[in-house]
């Protein structure tokens, strides 16, 4: 059933996104995330009047709380800083919050909360008790030393200490937090706790209670997300050329899994701009790359300078390459209508949005006109939390799985997630994964809201 068909759909959904926007003046982010979901969830909603007696749209695009808090710090030079932090608790209505930290200039409140409306879906998807929620703060650890990172990493969590723990709310890492600050943060919520709750953050070092497979989670299961679309249609991820943007944790452990699938991958990016490498990015390439930006930090033009046959495009996205398969990793609204159009000109047939809400609605819109398999985040990228939520098991049971044991989980969640996309969003033989994904993540949560009363 489609909105664009339907005039009472599309007059309900007008009549909820204005009253939206009056409420969150300025959250453009925010309010694009939820227009997605409200557009795919009100024919059911429509078609079961109850959801809509019960205001579940409503009840659901508010938070349960929002906490903002200042972050006072001190650096190097002994000059005082201040920043600001949020912890967006959004719907716990199936476990715990759960969601990433975020460290980075551009973070705001309407990011994060876009962030943690999308996460109720994703972890709802992956069949794991987990609620959603998103957090971070404007700090920016580009060019910090690790101990000005520990230091403002210690005085955040006093303050957010106050509203986390494994019952309660589960952050972990995202933009700007990897497994160092992460460690700085459970070390200082221990500190402060007196006691060790390993299940409190995700993405911990394999040391102090951290699962294998987590740092790769995310990227894998994308291309597992991918391979089961292409399954769907008949076919394969091996000898098809791959665009990849990004260089982070997403993108690296994308490209590692294509390699190791038979794939052909041709670019990856940062900030500054993407490489173009014709003749694929192979085991020895990527592990210069990890090197580059896990180790060294540098910029990702520095890979011409070792492989020259690779060129560099500044300032510029990778969808100008021709390719088969394309996997935005890199942040939200990377990829708009006009290099969606291009990327189907030049022969795409898969995208697996590794990055949250990567592709702009005009994007995302060509993509279901051209019928091309187009695997929205909220399912696609769902591996990463989902291997959290393994995490947070195996804190609970004191024990450690083996990486086999994590992958084959990760692998059968990813297909699970894929499968109920097809049976939520099969239209006419052609799937909407976008349909799919947010029906499917809706109905669970919606149903234990309605089973609790009007809280």
């Amino acid at each position: 059933m489609s909105n664009s068909h339907n005039p009472q759909c599309q007059e309900e959904l007008e009549k909820f996104m204005s009253g939206l926007r009056k409420r969150n003046p300025g959250e453009s982010e925010f309010c694009q995330a939820v227009h997605e979901v409200a557009e795919s969830v009100m024919p059911f909603i429509l078609e079961n009047p109850i959801y809509k007696k019960e205001r579940i749209l409503e009840r659901l695009t508010e938070p349960d709380r929002v906490i903002i808090f200042r972050v006072a710090w001190e650096d190097d030079d002994g000059n005082i800083r201040v920043n600001r932090a949020w912890r967006v608790q959004f719907n716990n209505a199936i476990g715990p919050y759960k969601g990433g930290m975020r460290f980075h200039p551009s973070v705001n409140q309407s990011i994060l909360k876009f962030l943690g409306f999308e996460q109720i879906f994703k972890n709802s998807l992956t069949g794991l008790p987990m609620g959603g929620a998103k957090g971070g703060s404007n700090f920016n650890p580009k060019g910090k030393s690790d101990r000005e990172v520990m230091r403002f990493c210690q005085s955040m969590l006093v303050e957010l200490s106050k509203y986390v723990g494994p019952d309660q709310d589960v952050p972990a890492g995202d933009i700007g937090v990897g497994a160092r600050e992460v460690g700085f943060m459970f070390a200082q919520y221990k500190r402060m706790q007196k006691d060790f709750k390993g299940g409190v953050f995700t993405g911990k070092g394999l040391s102090y209670g951290g699962s294998l497979i987590r740092k790769e989670a995310t990227g894998y299961g994308a291309v597992y997300f991918c391979e089961e679309m292409l399954k769907q249609t008949n076919q394969h991820i091996s000898n098809h050329t791959a665009v990849v943007s990004g260089s982070g944790n997403v993108a690296i452990y994308t490209v590692e899994k294509l390699i190791e699938l038979g794939a052909k991958v041709l670019t990856m990016s940062d900030s500054s701009g993407y490489i173009h490498d014709p003749d694929g990015i192979d085991w020895e390439k990527l592990e210069y790359i990890k090197q580059l930006k896990e180790i060294k930090r540098g910029r990702i033009s520095e890979y011409t300078q070792v492989y020259p046959k690779a060129q560099f495009f500044e300032d510029k996205k990778p969808w100008e390459v021709p390719c088969d398969l394309a996997f935005p990793s890199a942040t939200q609204n990377e990829l708009d209508g006009d290099d969606a159009k291009l990327l189907i000109k030049n022969g795409l047939i898969a995208l697996a949005e590794g990055a949250n809400m990567p592709v702009t609605p005009d994007g995302v819109a060509e993509f279901l006109a051209a019928k091309i398999l187009y695997g929205p985040g909220k399912a696609a990228n769902a591996g990463g939390v989902a291997v959290s939520g393994l995490e947070q098991a195996q804190n609970a049971m004191r024990l450690s799985w083996t990486r086999e044991e994590v992958d084959t989980k990760l692998r059968q969640i990813m297909r699970s997630i894929h499968q109920k996309c097809v049976s939520e969003g099969t239209v006419d033989g052609y799937v909407n994964y976008v349909q799919g994904a947010n029906l499917a993540g809706f109905k669970k949560v919606a149903d234990a809201m309605l089973a609790y009363g009007i809280i």
